[in-house]
């Protein structure tokens, strides 16, 4: 299941059996990779700032995501950092660093995440972090240059950390949230094999991006805000 993300992988990918790539197994072409994150289904344009909400039984959960003009260097490939900082209540309960990539064909790489959790403004753990290239962890795709129904890729890829999967299963949803309704959106289920049982289906629309996600329970976390 792990290297399932390898069959999507197209021109970036260059099999590399002497453990290239910081012991990975594989390496990438850095060549292969684009400036700019421009997958209408997953669009990160610097400066960009998306707000999410949902009800939890702990309370208003709010994540405020951001696009930076930041750049970290992961495996040769000059990835864009998302910065995520997720409330509840009106606390900082988690805060986090992600680096993602386009490749020439289109398809968005997730390079890892440095993700922190927080009580009463200390860190108390640092779990679900990870960084392609360390500790035999890969990039994984956060999303497709073009899903088609029924395909299953791998999202994360650190062995016991992050294991994150989605399967598409459609591309023609309609989703109505207090920003408006979106019509044309992908509809992928993710799981993870670490978390048995545990589903959650995201929506993400045309130019936006993710506008919603539902989980098992039919809890909503919704796209609040985009500046």
């Amino acid at each position: 299941m792990k290297r399932i993300a390898i069959l999507f992988l197209g021109a970036a990918l260059v099999a590399a059996c002497s453990g290239g790539g910081g012991g990975s197994g594989f390496q990438l072409d850095p060549a292969m990779f684009v400036a700019d994150v421009t997958n209408p289904l997953f669009p990160l344009s610097p400066g960009t700032r998306y707000v999410f909400e949902a009800d939890t039984d702990e309370g208003l959960e709010r994540v405020e995501i951001e696009v930076t003009d930041q750049r970290k260097e992961i495996l040769g490939v000059s990835c864009i950092v998302v910065h995520a900082v997720e409330f509840v209540d009106g606390e900082m309960v988690e805060d986090t660093l992600d680096w993602f990539a386009q490749d020439v064909d289109g398809n968005v790489w997730y390079f890892g995440e440095d993700s922190k959790e927080i009580e009463s403004g200390v860190v108390v753990s640092t779990e679900g972090s990870w960084e392609a290239g360390v500790d035999g962890a890969e990039p994984g795709i956060v999303m497709l240059a073009a899903p088609t129904v029924g395909t299953t890729y791998q999202q994360e890829m650190a062995p016991g950390e992050a294991e994150d999967m989605a399967t598409v299963l459609a591309l023609d949803e309609t989703v109505t949230i207090p920003l408006g309704t979106y019509t044309g959106c992908l509809k992928t289920e993710d799981f993870t094999p670490l978390e048995p049982g545990v589903i959650e289906n995201k929506f993400y629309a045309p130019g936006v991006g993710l506008v919603l996600e539902v989980d098992e329970d039919g809890n909503r976390t919704e796209l609040v805000e985009i500046e």
